[in-house]
């Protein structure tokens, strides 16, 4: 079956660099193919893993299964009005490459998630965000494909059960679907987000009063480029650690001894920047060979080049048992571990 390559080496097609080799490989442009290399791995009896950007995942030896490559591309707009655009996104397609596209339409929602890598079919299933504001909140629905039977389902925003960097898809749903495209609903009249983090400064820096949806776009950019590597430069999956969410008594009681930055949840808990607990913990710009931690943000690990998927687990794990140790808090891998 042409469709299907043996041996075939990762590197490319993950954002950490490392040079993992997949026994069985396939990527796919069309929903046809998705199935025909499903139905390969049923019959050949070879597990199937679906790769999206590769930028959330830590690829730790080399994988016996069949990675298909999702390369669905395509965006339809479904409904306009003059207030707001219902528009359907291929799952393959690039994140930030189909914010930069709305953009130029004029459809605001998703200005602050600009930057984030990955692919759209990725954004739902780890409602991803930033600067206040995460996919759930525009989110109409999405389409996907049965993994077992073949068949399409389409499920609503409360069937993906979204959290915190959560869907259904990461829970109990977790391997049996893949997502062929995603629906969001943009707005034409957008109401800016610019209270979170340094965009108002950023837009002041720059002279902006009354900022459109490029500029909190230009503004976020610009602040996620200060902060985070750029892959093409040195390797890394962005943000690996989840910010821990803890009781509001015990986050009194670290503040008795720390200045901790805390962010109250509407359920009465307290959100901690998992970058801030790593850095006090000793751990920013620290290097291990080839690995290490990023010297600007500490949420960041790195490989500067040759390192291995094994070392760079290893150190996440050092890391995770001394912020445990120091603050009594169990901070959570946001990248997924293969």
């Amino acid at each position: 079956m042409s469709l299907i390559q043996t041996d075939v080496s990762l590197k490319p097609y993950n954002t950490f660099g490392l040079d993992v080799v997949a026994q069985y490989f396939a990527e796919v442009t069309t929903e046809s193919e998705l199935k025909e290399a499903l139905e390969w791995a049923r019959e050949t009896g070879v597990e199937p893993y679906v790769l999206g950007g590769g930028s959330n995942i830590l690829l730790t030896q080399d994988v016996k299964t069949l990675v298909i490559k999702n390369a669905l591309k395509g965006v339809t707009v479904l409904e306009e009005s003059d207030t707001e655009v219902r528009v359907q996104v291929a799952s393959g397609e690039v994140w930030h490459a189909f914010v930069l596209h709305s953009i130029a339409q004029g459809w605001g929602g998703i200005e602050n998630l600009s930057l984030i890598p990955g692919t759209v079919g990725a954004a739902p299933m780890q409602n991803i965000g930033a600067y206040g504001v995460e996919i759930k909140d525009v989110f109409g629905s999405l389409t996907a494909l049965d993994r077992a039977h073949l068949e399409t389902r389409t499920f609503a925003a409360d069937e993906c059960q979204f959290g915190y960097r959560e869907s259904v898809f990461k829970k109990e749903l977790k391997g049996k679907y893949i997502i062929t495209s995603v629906t969001l609903v943009l707005s034409r009249n957008a109401q800016l987000n610019t209270s979170y983090g340094a965009i108002n400064e950023t837009l002041t820096e720059r002279g902006i009063a009354n900022p459109t949806i490029r500029d909190v776009s230009d503004a976020v950019i610009a602040i996620r480029q200060s902060k985070l590597p750029d892959p093409k430069v040195i390797g890394n999956s962005g943000s690996f650690f989840k910010n821990p969410v803890i009781a509001s008594a015990q986050y009194e009681q670290l503040k008795d001894h720390y200045e901790i930055p805390g962010y109250p949840q509407p359920d009465g808990q307290v959100k901690v920047p998992a970058g801030w607990l790593i850095e006090q913990a000793g751990w920013k710009g620290k290097r291990v060979g080839a690995i290490g931690v990023h010297d600007k943000q500490a949420l960041v690990l790195v490989n500067h080049g040759g390192g291995s998927g094994q070392a760079l687990y290893d150190l996440a794990m050092e890391i995770q048992a001394s912020v445990q140790s120091k603050f009594g808090i169990e901070i959570l891998p946001e990248v997924n571990v293969l």
